[in-house]
């Protein structure tokens, strides 16, 4: 694994981390071990993980407002059982939390529950709810709220890409006791631990009870409240005055929904903002890390930047020698250090070459070298007739539709894209809509491919980032059929050693790349950027969960 230096302090670390750090009861090795399965050795990988930071003092004043430009996911809905970024929103602007959450190292961290027990077979886990927690409107959070939560996001999640089963199984048996302040989950299959699952925000706990517009009013216990929506616009956050986790430091905070990268800086450098994230105009980045007025916080990630191929039955992708040229005539190394100016590192793996799951163990075998993906298609017999300029694969002009957004380089990586895959006589029908027409073709398969940035550990390890090629999964919108990798991913469920599913995640991960069965730009390198007069900075979460619970606070 590669190691990468610890940092002594995160750039605009909420107060709400040291909080729940100091003073949620059993937090050491032996009472809660993290980022293991209960019975394993505790492991901390704080220091395996590439996060920039400063150090810089904390306001808990609590009076001020912030301006944040941001991007628009799901339309900005804040339901997590209608659509992955609507669950994804409504974390990250401090609207909802889950029982546990992540540190910046992928430790599990205990939240709204602060102790729990698990049985021999791991089938049978106990949570009990911490006391004197509220909701936004006022309500206790209870074990009957808890699980309510749950049963509702199932009733209206497994149609839409939440798909809750995939982090708790929809035949889990769940019973609340109000009295003890225990929620117990009963489960067929053993889960090597639940408690990563129940961090990925699909599984917020929202007040059902109340909740009227879970659109955007969803009631949550996060230090925010959501309200004045304005479509396409944004949304103004109010603090939580029943927030059980501390101060919060801002009164309000105008989250401003901009699309465009060189907007949202032109926009800090106009006053008009105070924070914005994900700036990728390389030119803007660089003027802005250069101008003393403002902080810019770049830091390696476990995001990858990828294009799903659609490999499914009459699909011009569902032929692997069109699927070998078109890796081989990619030069990932120039488009992540010169395209999108280093904003991503190459890699060829679905996995991060930062994580500890053997990418040094793993070989290419479609490593850029275009004259040899022209000659492999002329081989093949993939071929231009008609002298147009683009290939026929049986009968059929070559011409990949490639859905994607304007967000975090990837229009720059599919326009890039475009035009090597041309050199060859492959043609690219490329349409750059928003972030719900990609997902949309996701479930529709109305693409060839698709591209888009996945966190990649988002319940804890990769095993629910590769359901998306497992066939068997739900989480398939590939069309990809591989029968050594359906089992081993069966495998994953009931191996609890860490170094045998390191062993088999590295295996899977090398069956996808002889299979050619997507493409990988890189990997994702996040950016914050503040005006220094207003907020100090920003730290970048490891998984891009917590803008506002866990990394936004201002300058003293």
């Amino acid at each position: 694994m590669k190691k990468f230096q610890k940092l002594t302090a995160l750039l605009l670390s909420f107060l709400l981390l040291a909080c729940v750090m100091a003073g949620c009861g059993k937090t050491d090795d032996s009472d809660f071990p993290v980022n293991t399965a209960p019975g394993d050795s505790p492991s901390n990988r704080e220091d395996e993980v590439n996060q920039q930071a400063h150090e810089t003092d904390q306001d808990t004043s609590g009076t001020r407002a912030m301006t944040f430009g941001i991007q628009n996911y799901g339309g900005g809905g804040i339901d997590p059982a209608k659509e992955i970024n609507c669950a994804w929103n409504v974390s990250r602007y401090g609207v909802g939390e889950c029982l546990f959450k992540f540190d910046n190292a992928m430790n599990v961290l205990p939240s709204l529950c602060d102790d729990y027990t698990v049985n021999d077979d791991h089938t049978e886990w106990t949570f009990h709810i911490r006391d004197g927690v509220k909701f936004s409107d006022g309500c206790d959070l209870t074990a009957e709220k808890v699980k309510a939560s749950f049963e509702r996001l199932f009733e209206a999640g497994p149609s839409g890409s939440s798909a809750p089963q995939k982090y708790l199984e929809a035949e889990a048996e769940i019973i609340a006791d109000n009295a003890s302040g225990n929620v117990t989950v009963k489960t067929s299959k053993p889960y090597v631990d639940l408690r990563a699952n129940l961090a990925y925000p699909v599984m917020v706990v929202l007040d059902v009870e109340h909740t009227t517009d879970y659109d955007h009013a969803a009631i949550g216990t996060g230090p925010y409240v959501a309200s004045n929506f304005r479509e396409e616009v944004g949304y103004t956050m109010i603090a939580n005055e029943h927030y059980w986790g501390g101060a919060v430091p801002f009164a309000s905070i105008e989250l401003l929904y901009m699309g465009d990268a060189s907007a949202k800086a032109m926009a800090l450098q106009a006053g008009q903002l105070d924070l914005a994230e994900n700036i990728t105009n390389i030119n803007d980045l660089r003027s802005l890390q250069t101008d003393p007025n403002f902080t810019v916080t770049i830091a390696r990630g476990v995001r990858t930047g990828l294009a799903h191929m659609n490999v499914a039955k009459g699909k011009l992708l569902s032929n692997k020698t069109l699927r070998q040229a078109v890796l081989m005539a990619l030069d990932d190394e120039t488009m992540c250090s010169v395209t999108v100016g280093g904003l991503y590192t190459a890699g060829f793996s679905v996995l991060p070459s930062s994580l500890d799951y053997g990418y040094e163990n793993l070989t290419d075998p479609y490593a850029f070298d275009a004259e040899a993906a022209a000659k492999l298609l002329d081989d093949a017999g993939i071929v231009d007739t008609n002298g147009d300029g683009i290939r026929e694969l049986d009968g059929q002009e070559v011409v990949l539709h490639y859905v994607t957004y304007p967000n975090r380089c990837l229009n720059d990586f599919a326009e890039a894209i475009q035009q090597q895959l041309a050199s060859v006589g492959i043609g690219v029908d490329l349409e750059i809509g928003d972030s719900a027409r990609q997902w949309d073709s996701y479930q529709s398969g109305d693409f060839d491919l698709n591209g888009s940035n996945w966190t990649t550990v988002g319940a804890g390890d990769p095993t629910e980032y590769l359901a998306a090629w497992c066939s068997t999964s739900g989480a398939n919108y590939c069309g990809y059929k591989n029968e050594e990798y359906d089992a081993l991913y069966d495998q994953l469920s009931s191996t609890f050693d860490g170094g045998a599913r390191r062993d088999i995640i590295q295996r899977m991960q090398q069956i996808l790349i002889d299979d050619a069965a997507v493409v990988v730009h890189g990997y994702y390198n996040s950016s914050m950027i503040s005006r220094n007069a207003t907020v100090g900075g920003a730290a970048i979460h490891t998984a891009d969960y917590y803008w506002l619970t866990d990394e936004i606070y201002p300058a003293a």
